[in-house]
């Protein structure tokens, strides 16, 4: 088995790799035209969020036996194309729910608690007390779209604080524990106070917070985005802020974030968002700590070795 690597990996992967008697080559800085000379002569592909894997590539790869995404989500690989050739997909999504579940309450704590806004203003010298009085998140109903690794591991995070927490999830059956109550899509937006995103980007979840599912939403809600950002229509959150009936905005990630490439309806929309004191803003950092770094790498070579054992 030999595996081309054509992303920046963290290097806790090498050691794993050589310890399941892998072959490997490393090219972190290849781009696609050199991926495409290459790609011939290997089995395996490791990617993390550069690489695009579609029939372009597959069709100078003839050999491949597997893909495998170091972090969350499989918007980058053509899933239909990569079947149809028998070659299987990883990605390592359990990888960093820790990390995406403590980033989303930091987020919902830092919003509800004023502690970003009220942090500003401290810096300049203003003291004002009731101006940054916060609300509690005890007694809030969360609602979270999606619940595998990312959504189950908030969800347990969340009813630590006393939430009550409504999950829902399509493409799951009795998926309700301790942690969450299974939950329509309608039953959701009539009850929550807080709704949540975890689910991949597909065609079916491009823009699905869209004017619509806003005004479909019962009561004045908190919106939390920490999954893909063309998911929500950016101009969106702008109205329902405008209009009240979005009470604040969590987003650690946005519809289009190559900030110099912003369309001017776009510009927009960012600069409101930046300026209101009712959004926290990350940069796609949700997963993107010191451990779920080697989470993943663990949880990748784990599927590569157990697909191989399989075969044999």
């Amino acid at each position: 088995m030999k595996i081309l690597i054509v992303d920046e990996m963290h290097p806790s992967l090498f050691p794993m790799l050589d310890q399941a008697g892998l072959l490997y080559r490393y090219e972190p800085t290849f781009k696609r035209p050199q991926i495409l000379s290459h790609i011939g002569e290997y089995e395996g592909l490791i990617i993390r969020s550069k690489t695009v894997i579609d029939e372009e590539v597959l069709q100078h790869a003839p050999l491949l036996r597997f893909v495998a995404r170091a972090g969350a989500g499989l918007d980058l690989i053509d899933l239909e194309a990569v079947q149809q050739r028998n070659v299987q997909v990883f990605a390592a999504n359990e990888g960093n729910r820790d990390a995406v579940a403590e980033h989303v309450v930091g987020m919902l704590l830092g919003l509800f608690a004023n502690i970003v806004k009220a942090d500003r203003e401290v810096r300049q010298g203003i003291w004002d007390r009731e101006g940054n009085r916060g609300i509690e998140l005890m007694g809030k109903t969360v609602g979270l779209i999606g619940y595998g690794f990312n959504g189950s591991a908030t969800a347990r995070r969340l009813s630590g604080f006393g939430c009550r927490v409504l999950a829902y999830d399509k493409y799951l059956v009795n998926y309700g524990d301790k942690y969450a109550q299974e939950s329509s899509l309608e039953e959701m937006m009539e009850q929550a106070d807080v709704i949540s995103l975890h689910v991949p980007l597909t065609a079916e979840t491009r823009l699905m917070i869209n004017d619509d599912f806003v005004a479909n939403v019962a009561r004045p809600f908190f919106l939390l985005n920490i999954a893909r950002g063309e998911i929500v229509n950016m101009e969106t959150i702008v109205k329902g802020l405008e209009s009240g009936k979005i009470r604040g905005a969590c987003l650690d990630v946005l519809e289009n974030e190559k900030l110099s490439t912003l369309t001017p309806e776009q510009q927009k929309s960012f600069d409101y968002l930046c300026n209101s004191s009712r959004v926290i803003l990350t940069p796609h950092v949700a997963g993107w700590t010191q451990e779920s770094y080697a989470k993943i790498n663990e949880a990748l070579v784990k599927q590569i070795t157990a697909s191989l054992s399989v075969e044999k």
